[in-house]
C-alpha cells in the first residue's frame, strides 16, 4: 500500500480516474480508496490499483514527461478498446485521461500463467488446459483483432517488418547482449550478413494479422477460470507464427517438447475454423519467426539486467540461449552458420559470467 504522502502525489490521478469510472456506475471514494502501486516486470509505467470494497480497478500511466510512454498509453486505450469490441479477453477499458495519459481499466488480480506453473511446479491437467485456452484465444485474437485495426494506432511502429527485426531483434541481441553484456568481439559482418538472410527470409510471412508482441506467460492473465491477455500496447499487424512462437519459447515456463507440439496442433486445429492456411507454411515461418523471437527475447533481458537494473531477468538468459542454439542445429536453419558459431561463443562465455 502507497504511504499517506505517497497518496497524495496521486491525488489528482485519482480523482480523474474515479470521473472516468463514473459513467460505468462505479463510484469510488477517494477517501476510503486502498491504493497499491504494483511493480512491472520490465516496463517503467505506473500501476496503481485503486480498491474500495469488492471494487477494484488498475490505472496505467507513463512516467512524467516520457513522451514514448505517452504515445504507448494511447497504444494501449485505442488498442485495447479495438480487441475487447471484437470480443478478445483483455481487461475492459474504462477511459483515457488525456492530460496526463492515464488508462484506467477492469483489475484481473495477481494470477498469471507463469505463477501458475511455477506454484504447481510443472504441467498439471489444468494448466494444460489453461495453455490450450490460451492458444485458441491467441488465433481468435489474431484473425479478429486484424479486422479494421487502425495503424494509427501503433505507437512504436504500425507492422511488424524487416526493419523491426534488424534493428529491435537481431541487432538488439548483437548489440545488448553480445556485445554490451558478454563483452563479446566476433566477425560482425559475417553474422550480419545472416542476420539479414534470416530477416529476407522471415518477412515473407504474411503480415495481415494482429500481433501481440510479447504473448507469453506473463502476459496472460488466469481470472475466473479463464484466460485474459494484457500488455497489448505494442500490437501491431504482422505474421501469424510469431505470437505463437513467443508462447512457445517463453524462457519463464520452459515447454517440454512434448508441450509445445501438442499447443501448436492445438493452435492450428483452431486457426483452421477461422482461416485458411496452409500448415506446411505455417511450420517453415514459425522455425524463422522462432528464431527472430528468441534474439529479442536475449537482447531484452540483457538489456533489462544491465541497464535497467533488473537482476530478476538474468536467470533466463541462460534457458533463452540454450532454445537459440537448439532453433540453429535444426537442418533448416543450417545458413545460419556464422550465427550459430556466435551463439556457441556466447555460451561459453555466458558460463563465464553467470
Amino acid at each position: 500500500m502507497v504511504s499517506k504522502q505517497t497518496m497524495g502525489k496521486y491525488t489528482s490521478i485519482i480523482t480523474k480516474a474515479t470521473g472516468l469510472l463514473q459513467p460505468h456506475g462505479i463510484a469510488l471514494i477517494p477517501a476510503q480508496l486502498q491504493v497499491d502501486q504494483l511493480v512491472p516486470d520490465g516496463s517503467t509505467r505506473i500501476f496503481l490499483r485503486l480498491k474500495q470494497k469488492d471494487q477494484q480497478v488498475v490505472c496505467v500511466l507513463p512516467p512524467e514527461g516520457d513522451r514514448n510512454g505517452t504515445a504507448e498509453s494511447r497504444s494501449f486505450f485505442a488498442i485495447g478498446r479495438h480487441l475487447q469490441g471484437q470480443g478478445v479477453p483483455v481487461p475492459f477499458v474504462y477511459g483515457f485521461a488525456e492530460s496526463c495519459s492515464m488508462v484506467v481499466c477492469e483489475d484481473l488480480g495477481n494470477s498469471r500463467l507463469h505463477d501458475l506453473l511455477a506454484k504447481e511446479q510443472g504441467m498439471t491437467p489444468r494448466l494444460l488446459k489453461l495453455y490450450e485456452q490460451a492458444v485458441r484465444t491467441l488465433a481468435h485474437m489474431q484473425v479478429k483483432g486484424a479486422r479494421s485495426f487502425d495503424p494509427t494506432w501503433c505507437w512504436d511502429t504500425p507492422v511488424y517488418d524487416m526493419q523491426v527485426m534488424l534493428e529491435k531483434e537481431s541487432g538488439y541481441f548483437l548489440q545488448a547482449f553480445c556485445r554490451d553484456y558478454l563483452e563479446l568481439t566476433f566477425d560482425s559482418e559475417a553474422v550480419r550478413d545472416d542476420c539479414v538472410r534470416l530477416a529476407q527470409a522471415a518477412a515473407k510471412a504474411p503480415a495481415e494479422f494482429f500481433l501481440h508482441r510479447d504473448f507469453q506467460s506473463r502476459n496472460i492473465m488466469v481470472a475466473a477460470g479463464d484466460v485474459r491477455i494484457i500488455d497489448y500496447q505494442g500490437g501491431r499487424l504482422g505474421p501469424l507464427a510469431y505470437d505463437l512462437a513467443s508462447l512457445l519459447l517463453d524462457p519463464y515456463a520452459r515447454l517440454a517438447k512434448e508441450i509445445r507440439d501438442h499447443l501448436t496442433c492445438t493452435y492450428l486445429k483452431e486457426l483452421d475454423t477461422l482461416c485458411k492456411y496452409d500448415h506446411r507454411q505455417f511450420f517453415h515461418e514459425l522455425l524463422l519467426l522462432s528464431l527472430q523471437r528468441n534474439l529479442q527475447i536475449l537482447g531484452a533481458f540483457a538489456f533489462l539486467t544491465r541497464v535497467r537494473q533488473k537482476p530478476f531477468f538474468q536467470q533466463f538468459l541462460a534457458p533463452a540461449l540454450t532454445s537459440l542454439i537448439a532453433l540453429l542445429e535444426k537442418p533448416a536453419a543450417a545458413e545460419y552458420a556464422a550465427l550459430y558459431t556466435l551463439t556457441r561463443q556466447c555460451r561459453t562465455q555466458l558460463d563465464k559470467k553467470i
